[in-house]
Parts: C-alpha cells; structure tokens; sequence
C-alpha cells in the first residue's frame, strides 16, 4: 500500500490562493508527496484585451509545447 502519492491543489488564482498552495506545499515538503496544482489561466474563447496581468503571467508560466 503506497498511501497518498499526489495531491492536487485546486485553489483560486488569487494572492489568497497562491498563499494557500505555497503554504500547503511547504507544510507538505519532504513526505514523498507530489504537489500539484490545478492549470489556470486564459480560458478557452477568452478575449485577450480582457485579461489581467495576474492572468496573464500565469498562462505564460504554465504555457506547453504543442508537440507532445
């Protein structure tokens, strides 16, 4: 029996969020546990000229090749 092997953070991407999830992982660092978190960022059909910096720099963080 392996126990928990992953938990996923699925926090608002807000400054309270992001907190959240550094606290958590760091509450959590060193027990053999991978801390992920939930993508966030443009949204699909989102207009670009609507999105916040915030956002923004967050979907460019996140961003993956689209080549596999």
């Amino acid at each position: 029996d392996e126990g928990v092997t992953e938990l996923i953070l699925a926090t608002n991407p807000t400054v309270e969020g992001e907190a959240t999830a550094h606290y958590i992982a760091d509450r959590l660092d060193g027990q053999g546990i991978l801390i992920t978190r939930l993508a966030h960022g443009i949204p699909v059909g989102g207009e670009l000229g609507y999105v916040d910096g915030f956002t923004l720099t967050h979907a460019f963080r996140g961003r993956k090749p689209l080549s596999d």
